[in-house]
Formats: C-alpha cells, structure tokens, sequence
C-alpha cells in the first residue's frame, strides 16, 4: 500500500531565497521523493495549508512544476500528479539511462578517493534505509548518491536534466518501492563503487545500467502489469 500520510519535506529557507523558490523547492523535493502518489489529487488552497503559505507562491510553483510535467492542471482549479503509463514509464527509463551514463562518463575523471568515501557513506545509510522501509529516505539517498558521480564533472550541464527525469519518476517510483526487494537481489551499488575504485569506465557502466534496469525498470514493468490485469 502507498502511504500518503507522508508531510512534504522541508528544504532550508536561507535568506536571500524568495517565497516562490522556497514554495517551489519544497513542492519539487516532495514530488520527486514520491511523497505524492501518481493520480493524487491537490489543490492550491490544500497546499498553500500543508507549507503554511499564502495561495500566490503556490499558483507559481505550480506553474512551474506544470511546466516540467510533475503537476497536472486539469481546470477548475483541480490539480493532479500524473499518472504512470507503460509507454511514459520506457520513455523516462530509456532517458535516465541515457542521460546518467553520461553524466558518469564525463566524471569518471575527476574521482578521487574523498568522492568514493562519501559516497560510500551515503549508501550506508541508503542501506540502513532499506533495512528500515522508508521509501522516502531510500529515493532520497539514491538521488544523493548518484548526484555526488555527476556533480564531480566541473563543467557539467546535464543534472537539469537528469533530475526533471528523477522528478517525473519520482511518484512512481515511490509506488513500485514495495517490491524493490524482488527486482534488486544484487546491490549494484557496491558494483559502481568498485569500477570507480579501479577507475573502469566499462565496468562503471555496466553497473550504472544494471542499477537502473534490475531495480526501477523491472520493478515498474511488473508494477504497471499489474494494474492493467487486476485479479
């Protein structure tokens, strides 16, 4: 079952940040963790209630989220996280393979061992995570993991990208959680980490592909499969 008693994540509200990026931060983080499930229905009075806000930075955070797909506006003041379909579901997939594989390639030369400590330790507490089932922290560490690889790259410009991929899986990804378990018997993160050790670029590939396609992929496809074959 999709728990969805969950409250929207904080996000640090520094000073120099505006009301609307803080609205849209906190609104994108909650999105792309699952905290909303696909086809969740919101409101901007709801909102505006949950973060404690007035209704104005809330329409504008969720324009902008309507432009990067994670928020439907479906008239008469109705919202809706979208749904997951198997078509949508490849198409993201098939990106992030893409896009990541990239983004690990561009890094691979600027690893250092401080890098693959950290990272090291993120999956640590991404496993005590998975220990304990929260699906928010494991989406959440697993962002965090993989940001570390691709932020390395000093000219890097793809993490846009990558994360509007992470912020439209975000919902379903949540959902398919439950049987993360089944589809991910071997932890491919120990396998990245281990090419980024010995600085490999094919086997860090391998493993980055089998990251995405053992765990998410599977997962989703069984997921999706069975929604359009209840028993």
């Amino acid at each position: 079952m999709y728990q969805t008693d969950i409250a929207i994540p904080d996000v640090a509200h520094t000073p120099e940040m505006t009301t609307q990026e803080y609205a849209y931060l906190r609104l994108r983080k909650a999105i792309m963790v699952g905290a909303f499930p696909p086809g969740h229905k919101l409101t901007i009075r709801g909102l505006a209630q949950d973060l404690g806000l007035s209704q104005t930075p809330i329409r504008e955070a969720v324009r902008r989220l309507n432009s990067e797909s994670a928020i439907e506006v479906l008239g008469n003041r109705r919202l809706r996280v979208p749904v997951m379909t198997s078509g949508r579901f490849e198409e993201l997939v098939q990106l992030r393979t893409v896009l990541e594989l990239h983004a690990s390639a561009r890094s691979l030369p600027y690893v250092s061992d401080i890098m693959i400590e950290k990272m090291e330790e993120i999956d640590e507490r991404l496993d005590a995570s998975v220990v304990e089932n929260d699906p928010v922290e494991m989406t959440r560490l697993n962002h965090a993991f993989h940001r570390v690889l691709y932020c390395l790259n000093p000219d890097q410009a793809v993490m846009p990208l990558v994360e509007s991929v992470w912020l439209q899986l975000g919902p379903f990804q949540r959902q398919v959680m439950a049987t993360h378990k089944t589809h991910y018997s071997i932890d491919r993160h120990k396998e990245i980490l281990a090419a980024l050790r010995k600085r490999d670029i094919e086997a860090l590939s391998i493993a980055l592909v089998a990251d995405i396609q053992d765990g998410l992929a599977l997962a989703g496809k069984d997921t999706l499969r069975a929604a359009s074959n209840p028993t």
